[in-house]
């Protein structure tokens, strides 16, 4: 996947123009409709800021969150974020509570250069007079020509959503004269190609989380490439009984034993996992009992994390590495007596000489934030789903729509 061919928001002549951008704003909010993490907001503002400074009229699209019904409407509103953005830009931000119709279309008609409209949420449009119809979702060609209709430009920023074929990207593109992508998407790319396509060597590859089905692609992508793939998570339990062990209580996808197996197999000396396991009795946060996983583990148990030798082990192996992807946390993070393989293998990630490190979004993302760890890493994605499909090397539709230059 080459992406250095896409036009960027440099090679467009944005003054005066409508500029319709896709950013990501999908962030989370309390039961109140408070923003409890702005990340995605001040990761759009270089984007934002360029297009205000050179007195482009600014139309931005997010979607937060999914909308099942009327009554998500009520909560999930982008009212909140239009009031932080403001707060951040400094400016007034005209929010249209709407996403099609003559009150959308007399606000972006009145836009002067240099300022800001927020549309409404653009999954709105997925569910209509509470019927589940899926408009923005499935990319529905007819809002796609329509909001592409309200602008001259469209400008991609939302590297979150690039995975997905929507409405507010791939529709939007597909009719538009002109598209690029933002500062955003174009970090993006440029680091998770160094990271994937063209990484110093040695190449450590760290995947985690809950399970193998999650990871294959990424196991598959990147053996050719990495010269470790270190193993932890619920997703190593099932590389155990591929080995014939037993694994207590654990998490077990059994339809995924014998991938792991062929995995194994073609990853010999390549593929390193767990030498011993930290256990509780069910899934709570409790002082942990260790157990070696060359052996089966105890029946009444399950593994929540990787154990102290497996630490060690991991550090040994992350020496020297120049290039470090990590997705997926070594535990269960959101217990304290189960976060500390996690803990521990991030900050020997963070703390190696002169390598280039990179967190694949998604709950590794959240794990380094949480302990700390998050401004230690050369690159975070934002986008779990989209920089997973990139390790997986899959394209990225919401990119591939883009212009070429």
């Amino acid at each position: 996947m080459d992406y250095n061919k896409k036009k960027t928001i440099k090679d467009l002549d944005v003054a005066n123009k409508k500029v319709l951008v896709r950013v990501d704003f999908n962030v989370p909010l309390d039961k109140q409709g408070n923003i409890t993490d702005d990340n995605r907001i001040t990761a759009a503002l270089p984007t934002i800021k360029y297009l205000v400074e050179n007195q482009a009229k600014v139309i931005l699209f997010s979607h937060l969150s999914r909308i099942k019904s009327e009554a998500d409407k009520q909560t999930k509103t982008l009212k909140p974020i239009a009031k932080r953005l403001e707060e951040l830009m400094k400016q007034k931000v005209v929010f249209v509570p709407v996403t099609e119709g003559e009150e959308l279309e007399t606000a972006v008609n009145k836009l002067n250069s240099g300022e800001i409209l927020l549309v409404e949420n653009t999954r709105f449009e997925d569910v209509v007079n509470g019927e589940v119809v899926k408009r923005e979702s499935k990319n529905d060609s007819s809002l796609g020509k329509y909001w592409a209709g309200l602008g001259d430009l469209f400008i991609n920023d939302a590297f979150g959503t690039a995975h997905r074929a929507h409405a507010s990207n791939v529709g939007i593109a597909a009719n538009i004269a002109q598209s690029g992508i933002g500062f955003l998407v174009e970090a993006e790319l440029a680091n998770l190609s160094k990271g994937i396509d063209n990484p110093a060597t040695p190449f450590v590859a760290i995947l985690g989380g809950a399970k193998v089905s999650d990871k294959i692609g990424v196991i598959d992508n990147l053996l050719n490439k990495v010269d470790k793939i270190l193993i932890g998570g619920g997703m190593a339990y099932t590389f155990f009984a591929a080995q014939g062990h037993k694994v207590g209580k654990s998490l077990l996808e059994e339809d995924k034993i014998e991938d792991a197996k062929h995995y194994l197999e073609i990853g010999k000396g390549k593929i390193i996992l767990p030498i011993d396991s930290a256990n509780a009795p069910s899934f709570e946060d409790v002082v942990p009992t260790f157990s070696d996983t060359s052996n089966d583990m105890p029946t009444d148990v399950m593994g929540l994390d990787i154990g102290p030798k497996t630490i060690e082990l991991f550090k040994k192996e992350l020496t020297g590495a120049k290039t470090v992807v990590w997705n997926g946390p070594m535990g269960v993070t959101e217990f304290k007596n189960f976060e500390k393989g996690t803990l521990e293998v991030g900050q020997t990630i963070a703390n190696l000489d002169g390598a280039f490190t990179l967190i694949g979004g998604g709950d590794s993302a959240a794990a380094a934030k949480k302990l700390g760890l998050a401004d230690k890493f050369s690159w975070i994605s934002t986008g779990g789903g989209a920089s997973l499909e990139y390790m997986e090397g899959k394209a990225l539709p919401g990119i591939e729509a883009i212009q070429d230059k």
